[in-house]
């Protein structure tokens, strides 16, 4: 299972979600997107899943605080208590013995984050 994470910022825009899912390895081959479980249900990102075609897979954040992440940010971190919501998302909804095959990528405006990891569903 492929699975697209995301992190992102309250006035994201679609065009900056597009962004960095093309970055990371595009949307090819996706069966799911996920992010932190209070973002789950941001109109953008229903936006982005309907034009993949993937649900939306909401991780709570306790679950992200649990992952170990190649990336570090110290705001992420103090906030949700992982290195990057993008990677670990992606990892946790990618189900057991997930591993990323791209880390996490920044829009160029700031706004937002994706990872993409492969495991073997949730």
């Amino acid at each position: 299972m492929k699975v697209a994470g995301f992190g992102f910022k309250q006035d994201v825009t679609l065009a900056a979600l597009r962004e960095v899912l093309l970055a990371a390895g595009g949307p090819e081959g996706l069966a799911a997107i996920a992010t932190v479980g209070d973002k789950a249900d941001a109109q953008v990102l229903k936006q982005l899943a309907l034009e993949c075609g993937v649900p939306i897979k909401a991780v709570p954040a306790d679950t992200l605080a649990s992952i170990d992440t190649p990336t570090q940010s110290k705001r992420v971190a103090e906030r949700f208590g992982a290195g990057s919501v993008a990677e670990a998302a992606a990892l946790a909804a990618a189900g057991p013995r997930a591993r990323l095959i791209a880390t996490r990528v920044v829009s160029q405006d700031r706004t937002a984050t994706a990872a993409i990891a492969e495991g073997d569903g949730a």
